[in-house]
């Protein structure tokens, strides 16, 4: 399967600033792409590139005084199956866990294990360790977190969500990377493409998603509280412990924000056709 990923953005600074980028898909994901991924800019400008600590693919700029477009589209090969599901995925103990897996036990900016620690264990201490117990987390989540994006708000925390029982992909991904670590379950944030495919259409416009990955059978697996289900199409930009570590947007200036559209649409056309079409309309955007 191609899947076409994309995004259009446009944003205006009264003077210069620096800025941090997550645009890119991540490296794990780079063979899968039809030819290397650049970030273009209107105006041109430099972009310095960088692998962060936690393998992601970043780049520095400074954004021009005045509006700057950043775009990409780019083709992706994807196998087409949904998120993989094992049943039979068992908790690794603690005392044998990687030590690379450690920091995604503890608190972190948006997920304080702390608050929500003793929560956890009444809601969920009762289900089978392993996949069962990271599955009820999910569901738990999916039912009793209502969505919206007029329920979150920058500094929205895991435990600010399990109060105000309401938050976007963001919100639902750290409530379910806070519960997992409280009951010692390796978990970290991820966020990507996922476009409506082999599901219903949602009506929202697109954007980027937010999902979780959990250390079970001492392998990661994806896990999604706010859509419960496997799907098909996931393309991963960044991971780390959480929002905190993976903006995929970072200024050290003000700037607004004009326009955003993203995009992750699966390619009917052959390999040729869609190169074609691609390099009409790089022609037509360069006119």
């Amino acid at each position: 399967m191609l899947i076409r990923i994309g995004y259009d953005i446009v944003i205006d600074s009264p003077a210069a600033v620096p800025m941090l980028l997550m645009l890119y898909t991540h490296p794990s994901r780079a063979g899968s792409l039809k030819k290397p991924e650049q970030i273009k800019f209107e105006p041109k400008i430099p972009v310095q590139e960088y692998i962060d600590s936690f393998g992601n693919r970043c780049g520095r700029i400074v954004a021009p005084e005045g509006q700057l477009r950043l775009w990409n589209d780019v083709l992706i090969e994807d196998s087409g199956q949904p998120d993989p599901v094992n049943w039979n995925a068992t908790e690794c103990p603690v005392s044998d866990l990687p030590s690379e897996t450690l920091q995604y036990l503890l608190g972190s900016r948006y997920c304080e294990v702390e608050k929500l620690s003793e929560i956890a264990w009444q809601l969920f201490g009762q289900i089978s360790p392993g996949w069962a117990r990271v599955q009820a987390v999910c569901d738990w989540i999916h039912e009793n977190i209502r969505y919206g994006y007029g329920y979150t708000h920058l500094g929205k925390t895991a435990y600010d969500v399990y109060t105000e029982k309401a938050g976007v992909c963001r919100d639902f991904a750290h409530l379910a990377v806070t519960f997992c670590r409280c009951l010692n379950i390796p978990a970290r944030y991820a966020a990507g493409y996922l476009g409506d495919i082999g599901v219903e259409p949602l009506l929202t416009p697109m954007d980027f998603h937010a999902w979780f990955e959990v250390f079970l059978d001492r392998q990661w697996y994806t896990f999604d509280a706010r859509h419960n289900v496997p799907r098909i199409g996931r393309v991963l930009m960044a991971r780390g412990r959480d929002a905190a570590d993976i903006a995929l947007m970072t200024s050290f200036g003000a700037y607004d924000l004009v326009k955003f559209k993203v995009w992750a649409d699966e390619v009917q056309s052959s390999v040729e056709e869609v190169v074609a079409s691609k390099s009409q309309q790089s022609q037509s955007i360069a006119a």
